[in-house]
């Protein structure tokens, strides 16, 4: 795929969470030449072989065939989680934005499409066993972002009977963290003035236990290095779920904030949340919380055996260095991942 000046690479959504570790990934890939990171606002963050270009994929004015022009692979990240209120609005970002980028590598002759899909994506799981990429990926559809995620998963499925000179890989990352996106993470799901440094031992000494209510968790980094080798990799296509161990509850949780589990019913806690989003102090929907009960635990084995994938840190570990940026407002030069800390 690579010449011999190196390949080009193009990254939507290049200035968040996922994509500003696929391009700092990438800018120290000798096999890469150049990278082009997409963003609606272009950031102070300079890293090698990098430039920037100012795209909002909810407009209709950018040129995206031109920014694909001449690129070896698009890593399409860009995605809106606000407002919850307003489905409309994250639908033309995420779904039309998407079908935008899928569209314009057609157009343009990219011949590597890399896209971020999601656990959000899986229909309701079993509960004894963990989930292979077979798995039905129709979404909860009272979320939002389950079931935008669910569209494109059928969009691609049509792009891929149309283009099959186009090489798709699919990545389904469970959640992802890092100490730089605490901040940004803060805001998008606790809200602008939910204080971090209330994430602390002698603050929280009980932790909700809400039955069923467990996760998978990822460090955003070895995300990214399974995006930077799905890229690489010619065979790879398809979907590949990304996850550390252990799965994550309330047990684990509280085991890392020093509190103690109390159980708190279902109908309760989502009564709670629910009351708080109608009054827009949370920012999280109720229907993503009936999601998150609902995914399934994905079986990371074929990125595991076809990338040759494997996590570098455990889901605990990536856990207690968010929960040390929630703290200290950790943050990066990018306006969607600005570091501060309320409280």
């Amino acid at each position: 795929m690579s010449s011999s000046a190196g390949s080009r690479i193009v990254v939507t959504g290049a200035t968040g969470n996922v994509g500003t570790s696929v391009v700092r990934l990438l800018s120290e890939d000798p096999r890469v030449g150049s990278v082009r990171g997409l963003a609606r606002r272009t950031p102070e963050w300079s890293p090698a072989k990098t430039e920037w270009s100012a795209v909002d994929l909810a407009a209709d004015r950018a040129d995206l065939v031109e920014c694909f022009q001449g690129a070896d692979a698009v890593i399409h990240l860009a995605w809106a989680f606000q407002p919850t209120h307003d489905p409309a609005t994250t639908w033309r970002t995420n779904v039309l934005g998407g079908i935008r980028v899928f569209e314009a590598v057609a157009a343009a002759r990219v011949p590597v499409l890399v896209h971020a899909s999601s656990v959000g994506a899986y229909s309701p799981g079993p509960e004894d066993r963990p989930v292979d990429e077979s798995w039905p990926t129709h979404g909860w559809p009272d979320a939002a972002y389950c079931r935008e995620k669910a569209y494109l998963e059928r969009t691609l499925d049509v792009f891929e009977r149309d283009h099959p000179e186009v090489r798709v890989v699919r990545m389904r990352p469970a959640f992802l963290f890092k100490w730089q996106s605490a901040s940004e993470q803060r805001r998008i799901f606790g809200g602008r003035f939910l204080p971090g440094p209330l994430a602390r031992r002698e603050l929280l000494p009980f932790l909700p236990d809400v039955p069923g209510l467990r996760m998978q968790a990822l460090h955003t980094d070895d995300a990214a290095e399974a995006y930077r080798l799905a890229v690489h990799a010619d065979t790879a296509r398809g979907a590949y779920n990304l996850a550390a161990d252990p799965p994550v509850d309330a047990h684990v949780l509280a085991g890392l904030l020093g509190a103690r589990p109390v159980r708190v019913p279902r109908t309760a806690a989502r009564s709670a949340i629910a009351a708080a989003w109608g009054l827009h102090l949370l920012p999280a929907s109720p229907h993503l919380f009936d999601a998150v009960l609902r995914l399934p635990l994905m079986d990371c084995g074929r990125a595991r055996t076809e990338l040759g994938w494997q996590p570098r840190r455990t889901a605990t570990e990536v856990l207690q260095e968010f929960l040390d940026g929630l703290r200290k407002g950790g943050g990066m030069e990018t306006e969607v991942l600005r570091g501060r800390k309320v409280g």
